[in-house]
C-alpha cells in the first residue's frame, strides 16, 4: 500500500471542506425540509436519493415560518439512516433557555453540524398571529453553541457534562460590493465562532467572484468556509418570482432570457445548475454550493450527480 491510499478519506463535512491534498474536493450540500408528517419513513423517503451523493443534508426549522417536523427528531433521522445532517436551529421560536437545551439535546443525539440562523418572520407564513421570540440573535446563539463545545458551559458560565463537537456555520447574503464595503456582520459571525457559511441564493458568478474577494481581503476566507446558495430553476415565472419575493436573490436576467426560450424549462434550470457549479469551483475562497429547491427535491439530485459526473471528466 502506497503512502498516498493509505490517507483515510473524509467522513465529515468538517473534514472534506478542511482537509486538503488529493483528497480535497468541492463540497455539495442539500437542503431538505422535513414534511408536515408525523411518519419518520415520510422523512427517510425524501432524504434517501441524496445518500452518498450530497456531502451533507440540511434539515430546515420553520422554514417560511410554517410548522413541519421538527428538525431536531429529522436530523436524527437521518443519522440512523447514515446521512449527514445539518441542523438549522432559529431564534423565532424558542428562549434562550429552550435553545441551549436544543444543542445540547443534539450533541448527545450525535448531531455535529449546527447552522444558526434568525429565523423567518411568522407574518410571513400561514400562521401570521404566531408570536416571535427572539430572546437572542443568530450571532449570540454562535457564541453560545462556540462556549458549549470549547468550554463544556452555558453562558451562565453553568458547566456542561460530556462533549458537544459542533462544527457551527451560519448564513449571509452575497451582494455585489460597493466600494469600501466591509463583511461586518459576517466579521462578527466569525468573531463568535461560526465556521461555515451557506448563503442566499446567488446565481451569479460574477458576483460570487466580487463578494468572495471582499472576503478574501477581510481574512474571512482563511476562517469560514463559504457555500454559495443556488436553486435549479423550474421556469421563467419562479425565478421572477424569487427575484421579487426572496429578498437578496440574485438570479442573471440572461438565465431568466434562457428559461423563456426554452422548450423544457426545468431542464434548461438542471443544465444552468450544472454549469454555474462548474465556474464557482474555479473561483478562489468558494469551498461548495448549498442546492435549495422547496418543491423541487428531485432536483436536486440530478443537479448533484451531473456536477460530480462533470468535475470527474474534468480531472481526467
Amino acid at each position: 500500500m502506497n503512502e498516498e491510499s493509505s490517507i483515510p478519506l473524509p467522513v465529515t463535512l468538517q473534514d472534506r471542506l478542511h482537509q486538503g491534498g488529493p483528497h480535497q474536493r468541492f463540497v455539495m450540500t442539500a437542503e431538505l425540509a422535513p414534511p408536515v408528517s408525523c411518519e419518520a419513513q415520510e422523512v427517510l423517503r425524501k432524504a434517501a436519493a441524496l445518500k452518498g451523493l450530497a456531502d451533507a443534508v440540511n434539515v430546515t426549522d420553520g422554514a417560511g415560518a410554517r410548522a413541519h417536523m421538527g428538525a431536531l427528531a429529522a436530523a436524527t433521522l437521518l443519522i440512523g439512516a447514515g446521512i449527514e445532517p445539518i441542523l438549522q436551529i432559529t431564534c423565532r421560536d424558542k428562549n434562550r433557555i429552550a435553545l441551549q437545551s436544543e444543542m445540547m439535546g443534539a450533541a448527545a443525539l450525535g448531531i455535529r453540524n449546527l447552522l444558526l440562523l434568525t429565523g423567518d418572520d411568522p407574518k410571513s407564513g400561514d400562521q401570521p398571529d404566531t408570536k416571535p421570540v427572539f430572546d437572542v440573535d443568530s450571532k449570540t446563539l454562535i457564541e453560545t453553541a462556540r462556549r458549549l463545545r470549547d468550554e463544556g458551559t452555558l453562558p451562565t458560565g453553568r458547566k456542561v457534562a460530556g462533549h458537544a463537537a459542533f462544527f457551527i456555520g451560519a448564513a449571509d447574503m452575497p451582494i455585489d460590493p460597493p466600494p469600501g464595503f466591509q463583511p461586518n456582520g459576517l466579521l462578527a459571525k466569525a468573531k463568535s465562532g461560526a465556521q461555515f457559511v451557506q448563503t442566499q441564493f446567488c446565481m451569479d458568478a460574477a458576483i460570487v467572484r466580487r463578494y468572495v474577494g471582499v472576503l478574501e481581503q477581510a481574512g474571512l476566507t482563511r476562517q469560514l468556509a463559504i457555500l454559495i446558495g443556488i436553486n435549479p430553476l423550474r421556469s421563467a415565472k419562479s425565478a421572477q418570482w424569487m427575484k421579487s419575493h426572496l429578498y437578496g436573490t440574485i438570479i442573471p436576467d440572461a438565465f431568466v432570457e434562457r428559461m423563456e426560450k426554452a422548450t423544457d424549462a426545468a431542464r434548461e434550470g438542471v443544465r444552468i445548475c450544472v454549469e454555474l457549479i462548474e465556474e464557482l469551483s474555479t473561483i478562489p475562497g468558494v469551498a461548495g454550493v448549498h442546492i435549495m429547491a422547496p418543491g423541487n427535491d428531485a432536483a436536486i439530485v440530478e443537479v448533484i450527480a451531473a456536477a460530480r459526473a462533470q468535475m470527474q471528466q474534468a480531472a481526467g
